[in-house]
């Protein structure tokens, strides 16, 4: 009796090649160790980032930066004899948030080596338009050695930010060579 496979038959026979074959060995022992796992990871749960918490003199004025120039949308707010201590907003383009907390009396509110950066497409736009409400940009967007296009400000209690597009290059290990190609390019008085 004839052995039945899935296999059509063609006309013109094609010759096969595959690619080599690993070693059983080295498959073996590949499954005999695997690689170790993230401590967040291990019990079954992974860690996520919930949000920045930013302290303020005057969480109402900080609304009106965020939520008025920025577009944050209010998720929630607590009030304390009228005035808002605590707020947590949603950032427009996405699921991040950032808590607004009253700072108590005499707590400074420096953030030494803490920078908030949010990410924009037309960054270049979105920086006029807060120009034109008048708000004041330390430097408007520029292309950075990493290849990403910043723009710096300070919130009203002086926190820095960063309003910036870094687009497909954000998850990317280095973009450092996209910025060296970048500088080689003829500035605008060279041209």
């Amino acid at each position: 009796m004839a052995k039945v496979t899935g296999r059509k038959k063609t006309s013109a026979a094609k010759p096969r090649r595959s690619a080599p074959r690993k070693p059983k060995k080295a498959v073996q022992s590949a499954k005999k160790a695997p690689a170790p796992r993230p401590a967040a990871e291990a019990g079954g749960d992974k860690l996520s980032f919930n949000h920045a918490m930013v302290y303020a003199k005057d969480v109402e004025r900080a609304l009106g930066f965020y939520r008025d120039l920025l577009g944050f949308k209010l998720v929630d707010e607590f009030r304390h004899e009228g005035k808002p201590v605590y707020a947590r907003l949603r950032a427009p383009g996405g699921d991040g948030t950032i808590a607004l907390h009253l700072a108590g009396p005499g707590t400074s509110v420096a953030s030494d080596g803490v920078r908030l950066y949010f990410e924009i497409r037309e960054v270049d736009d979105f920086c006029r338009k807060l120009q034109a409400k008048g708000f004041y940009i330390t430097q408007m967007p520029r292309m950075m050695p990493w290849g990403w296009r910043h723009a710096y400000l300070n919130d009203p209690d002086g926190h820095e930010m960063s309003l910036y597009w870094a687009g497909e290059n954000r998850m990317k290990k280095t973009v450092m060579r996209t910025a060296k190609e970048v500088d080689k390019l003829p500035t605008a008085k060279e041209r």
